[in-house]
């Protein structure tokens, strides 16, 4: 509390991946302002600019405030107002009557990036009888999050920034994430790489881009995008070579390690340094570096889940964390133990229903619902889902329910989505802000911000929970968790949600814990008992019982059992003619600090840090190109154009540009905000994927760039 009759709530920051403990400041009713709380353990004192903007998110005057029925065209902007009721009866009626005359897989459900309410819909999907969940999974965190299921059975392991053990990382690897810019990730808060270089931690990072972590590096590794797998590979090659390994791990606790060292013995530094671009001493420098300063972690991110290499790339990487004796040690890359009795929702809760050995032959075959035949992903990609709309094919598709996504600018073939999207007999949208996708859809509902939200929030955390508590009320907005309850009672699924609202939800997770949502709240978070090495004790749950260097599952579904390269698809050296028209290496999707994915382009103090889209090129090309700093350009691949600025700058290679992606301008005019202008989903081909994940190339596609 503090005078004046001011008062400040304890909560967790939702505007990225809700890691970050805040101070939720109120005079009266009313939120004034977000700072960072110095006392919680999960940020200490961290908040981004997105968290301080979260009050002008909460009260712009642009949020959707009330559910609304199309009366128009698909596509017109045109509204009226109707009650929750009317809304979720409609919405009941339409969804029942599908079911009843086409079958449960004629409603599909979408998502976006990961949310407090993804779990809800994961169970909702399952409860209604739909194999059709249409989400990011083939390109967003996923990958990774298999990739350790397949490889040890065990969550995705996680840096021991937080120095539970008694030890912090001497070394810390980071490679293809950009979280000091970006706010958090992978249940960690952006501040933790610096702490631990200022710390005295040595620092690698491996980035195409020289991004402000990688100039405050020991090592920086300009990697050619997409060939990541090769890197590492190379550094398990000089790893081996030099006997920098870990004997007691391996020998004691690996399958496949003879067949690793054949593999890595493909890829000296000299051959990786042809495919990569990175020198050869560089690469040895890295995997000296690495392996000899303990213990390491390494903090990877979603720079390795979008490329036609990824699921292998993940593999490679959970490999170098074992072989060098990184795995679940103090300070290294830990399996982190939730709280005990707390009922847990992560991502990882599905895995043991997807791996291939753990399913049914006839389900695995037909999970997905599309025909889609990567079988360790367990959901539908957007390109498939279209195509399945538009061609009817295996069956029709009538109607989609959108939770707080907006893929038209973030998934690839968007002009598709567009023709699917018009085609679809009745869509419901569930957003903040009316957007070019939202515009498609026959009922619109307004969500709730996370200031409007209780949560036991657990999202990516993995070893606590913490309190979010709803402070403000905005119009008739609804918590997405909410929504799906009060729609799930309309269409009979009572026994899948018996929980009337959040907070008795809250009261369920809680319960095995001792205690309701209210103390909790006063309690603010609840962490696991950690204890390290834990394989010396329980082994690995895999098949084998071991840490599966060669992957029994990848190889009973016909793949690599060992982690190998292929060239990406569309590059200077698998496609030559197309370099000729397209010299230049694209890469998009990395996150802009101001913004997360499509969000926050309306927020004028989030805007006017990156006003307009940009395209980073080198000084070198954009003069042999007559290109300014600041010129408008267009941005062409063999798919699409799009407009952007060029920033030139000399922290990327000359032969590789990085586009700004989900571009859309809300002040302009709807329906479209001018999403065709500059998007960069418009250059994609997603028919460039991962064989085994279904990854597309959205780093490494070739591209032009003129004015």
């Amino acid at each position: 509390m503090t005078d004046q009759g001011h008062r400040i709530v304890k909560s967790i920051c939702r505007m990225c991946h809700g890691v970050c403990g805040v101070n939720v400041h109120m005079d009266g009713e009313r939120v004034t302002k977000i700072t960072g709380d110095r006392d919680h353990p999960m940020s200490k004192g961290y908040i981004c600019s997105k968290g301080r903007a979260s009050v002008d998110l909460l009260y712009h005057p642009d949020r959707l405030q009330y559910p609304m029925r199309r009366k128009g065209p698909k596509g017109a902007n045109q509204w009226e107002r109707i009650s929750w009721d009317e809304a979720l009866d409609e919405i009941a009626t339409k969804l029942l009557a599908y079911k009843r005359e086409h079958g449960p897989q004629s409603v599909a459900v979408a998502t976006g990036t990961g949310r407090p309410y993804m779990f809800m819909t994961l169970r909702f999907v399952n409860a209604f009888g739909t194999p059709n969940f249409v989400g990011y999974a083939h390109a967003c965190y996923l990958p990774r999050v298999m990739a350790s299921a397949v490889t040890a059975r065990l969550p995705i392991p996680v840096c021991d920034f937080y120095g539970v053990g008694g030890v912090k990382p001497a070394c810390v690897l980071v490679w293809g994430c950009n979280i000091s810019e970006t706010g958090s990730a992978d249940g960690l808060a952006g501040c933790f790489v610096h702490h631990a270089r200022r710390d005295g931690a040595k620092l690698i990072v491996v980035d195409p881009r020289r991004t402000q972590l990688a100039k405050k590096s020991d090592v920086w590794v300009q990697v050619r995008p997409g060939t990541d797998v090769a890197l590492a590979l190379a550094m398990l090659n000089v790893i081996i070579e030099e006997d920098l390994y870990d004997h007691d791990f391996v020998e004691g606790y690996t399958v496949g390690f003879d067949e690793l060292r054949a593999r890595a013995a493909e890829f000296s530094p000299a051959r990786a340094a042809e495919i990569t671009w990175v020198p050869e001493q560089t690469i040895r420098e890295m995997a000296r570096l690495y392996a000899t300063t303990k213990p390491a972690c390494l903090l990877w991110g979603n720079g390795l889940d979008q490329s036609p290499n990824c699921f292998q790339t993940a593999r490679a990487l959970m490999i170098l964390r074992a072989v060098t004796g990184n795995l679940d040690v103090p300070g290294g890359d830990a399996f982190w133990v939730p709280p005990e009795g707390v009922y847990q929702t992560s991502p990882f809760l599905a895995l043991e229903n997807t791996l291939p050995e753990m399913v049914a032959p006839e389900v695995a075959v037909s999970k997905l619902g599309f025909g889609d035949t990567f079988v360790m992903n367990p959901g539908v990609r957007h390109s498939t889902f279209y195509r399945a709309v538009l061609e009817e094919k295996p069956y029709p598709v009538k109607a989609l329910i959108l939770m707080g996504t907006n893929p038209l600018l973030t998934a690839s073939d968007p002009l598709a989505g567009e023709e699917a999207l018009r085609k679809l007999e009745f869509t419901v949208a569930i957003d903040m802000f009316m957007t070019p996708t939202a515009q498609f859809a026959d009922i619109v509902l307004p969500a709730a911000s996370w200031l409007e939200q209780d949560d036991v929030a657990d999202l990516h955390f993995i070893w606590c929970v913490a309190a979010r508590q709803k402070v403000a009320q905005i119009g008739e907005c609804r918590d997405d968790k909410q929504i799906i309850f009060d729609l799930a009672r309309r269409l009979g699924l009572e026994d899948c949600f018996p929980w009337k609202d959040v907070r008795e939800w809250c009261d369920y997770v809680l319960a095995g814990a001792g205690m309701d949502f209210e103390e909790f709240c006063r309690v603010g978070l609840l962490g696991g008992e950690m204890r390290y090495r834990k394989h010396e004790t329980d082994g690995f749950a895999t098949p084998s019982g071991k840490f599966e260097i060669a992957c029994s599952s990848l190889e009973g579904e016909g793949f690599e059992a060992v982690p190998d390269y292929i060239e990406p698809p569309e590059s200077p050296f698998s496609s030559p003619e197309v370099a000729e028209e397209y010299p230049l290496i694209a890469i998009t999707g990395a996150k802009i600090e101001p913004f997360f994915h499509t969000e926050f382009r309306q927020i004028e103090s989030q805007r006017r840090k990156n006003p307009d889209p940009i395209v980073e090129i080198h000084p070198e090309v954009a003069g042999e190109l007559s290109i300014e700093d600041g010129d408008w350009v267009w941005v062409e691949s063999p798919r699409g154009r799009i407009r952007q600025r060029a920033r030139l700058t000399p922290d990327i290679d000359p032969r590789v540009v990085s586009i700004q992606h989900a571009w859309w301008f809300p002040e302009r005019e709807a329906p479209e905000y001018g999403w065709k202008e500059s998007c960069a989903s418009l250059l994609l081909d997603p028919r460039q994927a991962d064989p085994i994940w279904g990854a597309e190339a959205w780093k490494g596609f070739l591209c032009r760039v003129y004015p």
